[in-house]
């Protein structure tokens, strides 16, 4: 019998999967968010973050206490950091020496810094991977210009044809792997001996403005949709190996900004206390977040935890997929995707659900600079 959670060999997803060759890149780049790494990087790393944004001071304070209260330091440093190593394992293990980098938006190593190491090492031309799966203002294009940016910065005063480059891989939110991975790790959570009307699943993703969302991807609404698709795929997936079908929404945590600024909603806490009396269990699947930072931490381990023990409820937190085994296979093979578009080839680009492939080039007025 087929495993309902693995692709079917009509899915082209299955299909043979593109050269092992990282060529004509040189190096590889993992670009994520960043954190503090001490107690005193807490405050600057918070002004960084809302430069330029009217976040209340009381809410800068909310969050470093939050910070403070896992010492002071971020985990995602050290699961950043994991996750290279592990990507540098895969890719060795296909035949592929490279050079790998890691670099944050805002903490260090800062992208600069990371750029310019990589070309004192002699790399000219860099494949990106960002660990933020979705398109937005947040999750991509200050990504992609921090990158210019930084780029421009180190190439300063250079010969544009020795410059050093960078291409970024496409938004990745429905690769196979991602979308797979995550429907592994809800039908492994889900309550199999309760009544599956009494359970309720709650796919949660960091809350942005809701002017971000309307001028997310080419037409806008990206954001949510690439969600709400993520989390139809994964239900269906999961519910097909269960063999009933699973009840669930899209949820949000992490909502910060002026109280004026309507962002999107409703946040998880609050859909935990609505749902219905007759409910007995509640699983939270944070597909909006790669790694166990902060936000699922604190707003889902800690703060919607509490909710549900309030409400009575059995409360499951589905892992996140961090550098689990397939989801770093699954993001080498992007990786090597890009290469092959990068050398003029067009290989397959294999998603799940009802949404095609993101471009990996932004086209024209794609997600849209939204100030909060």
């Amino acid at each position: 019998m087929s495993d309902p959670l693995r692709p079917s060999p009509d899915d082209s997803s299955a299909r043979p999967a593109v050269p092992a060759r990282l060529d004509p890149y040189e190096g590889v780049l993992l670009l994520s968010f960043g954190g503090p790494r001490s107690p005193r990087e807490v405050m600057p790393f918070l002004r960084r973050v809302t430069a330029g944004r009217d976040v209340p001071p009381q809410r800068l304070r909310a969050v470093a206490e939050e910070y403070h209260r896992f010492s002071g330091r971020s985990p995602l440093n050290d699961l950043n950091r994991r996750l290279l190593a592990d990507l540098r394992t895969e890719l060795g293990s296909r035949g592929i020496g490279t050079r790998l980098y890691l670099a944050n938006r805002h903490a260090a190593p800062f992208p600069a810094q990371a750029l310019s190491l990589a070309r004192r090492e002699g790399v000219r031309r860099l494949v990106v991977l960002l660990t933020s799966a979705y398109s937005s203002d947040s999750g991509c294009r200050r990504y992609r210009e921090d990158l210019r940016d930084a780029l421009s910065q180190v190439n300063r005063g250079s010969d544009p044809a020795g410059g050093l480059g960078a291409d970024v891989v496409r938004p990745w939110f429905n690769h196979p792997a991602h979308v797979g991975l995550w429907a592994e790790l809800l039908h492994g959570a889900f309550p199999a001996d309760l009544d599956p009307d009494r359970v309720r699943v709650l796919f949660v993703t960091h809350s942005i403005p809701v002017a971000m969302n309307d001028c997310s991807g080419p037409r806008g609404g990206a954001y949510v949709a690439q969600h709400l698709d993520v989390a139809r795929t994964v239900a269906e997936l999961a519910g097909r190996c269960l063999g009933r079908s699973v009840g669930w929404d899209l949820v949000y945590c992490s909502r910060s900004g002026a109280p004026g600024t309507a962002w999107l909603e409703p946040d998880v806490c609050d859909s935990i206390r609505d749902l219905d009396p007759r409910t007995r269990a509640v699983v939270v699947v944070p597909i909006g977040f790669m790694a166990d930072h902060l936000e699922v931490l604190g707003d889902l381990d800690h703060r919607a935890r509490a909710v549900a023990r309030d409400r009575g409820l059995d409360f499951r937190r589905v892992p996140t997929v961090g550098s689990r085994p397939a989801m770093v296979r699954g993001l080498a093979d992007l990786l090597l995707e890009r290469a092959a578009q990068a050398r003029g080839e067009s290989p397959d680009l294999p998603v799940l659900g009802r949404l095609g492939p993101a471009p990996a080039t932004c086209p024209q007025g794609c997600c849209q600079e939204v100030v909060p």
